[in-house]
């Protein structure tokens, strides 16, 4: 076992039995040219979160965790996109051609994980066509088949994937950890918050920690 000093208290986990869960760095949130600079917002801020979730990933690796990444993203023929959802806000962009192909197309460079967080022979990546992971995929399987109980999460965006991610697990009973430092928002309020909500009333949806103390909790 292994203890990791969290809000809003420790965590006692079993690294066998833990999964490292990368939501959604993909080039078309954190990269200029995407989806989230097409919206308006500042890729910097996103792009903060690689670096410490490098160090993370490299951790889980050289101790044999079990990794798994997602990709939010669409059919080409946007037949698994809701009409809500392309119309929502008047634009989205999403289908429209973009300097990474076309914008969150499964297949398309942009919709591809940036190279600092690449997946490797035998992490799994998952595609969602929603904001949550378990949400029209085998997510849930393949933790089951592999143990897991509880769930380390990086990725972006905090508000928005990563909460929606965090409460479908809360609900199946996983326990989920949420580095703050490898997760990012476009927006530092809804990240504070989202954050707050997280660990509120004693961990009501899971724990919060940061990169250095998963390190040190796993090495």
């Amino acid at each position: 076992m292994a203890t990791i000093d969290a809000e809003p208290f420790p965590l006692d986990f079993d690294p066998d039995t833990t999964a490292l869960l990368i939501i959604d760095m993909q080039r078309d949130f954190v990269l200029p040219g995407g989806f989230g600079e097409k919206l308006g917002n500042d890729t910097a801020l996103l792009l903060a979160a690689v670096g410490p979730t490098a160090a993370v990933l490299r951790q889980a690796r050289e101790i044999g965790m079990f990794v798994i990444h997602t990709r939010e993203g669409h059919r080409p023929d946007l037949s698994d996109c809701p009409p809500a959802k392309l119309t929502r806000g008047g634009k989205t962009f999403i289908g429209e051609d973009g300097p990474m192909g076309r914008i969150l197309i499964r297949g398309e460079k942009g919709h591809d994980i940036i190279e600092e967080l690449y997946p490797v022979d035998g992490e799994p990546v998952i595609d969602k066509p929603g904001k949550g992971s378990f949400y029209a995929t085998d997510l849930e399987d393949i933790l089951q088949n592999r143990g897991i109980k509880t769930l380390v999460v990086c990725g972006v965006t905090t508000e928005v994937c990563v909460h929606t991610t965090v409460r479908e697990a809360n609900d199946r009973g996983y326990q989920c950890v949420v580095l703050k430092d490898c997760v990012a928002s476009y927006f530092p309020e809804f990240q504070r918050v989202a954050l707050e909500m997280i660990k509120a009333q004693g961990a009501i949806f899971g724990w919060v920690s940061d990169s250095g103390k998963f390190i040190a909790a796993t090495s």
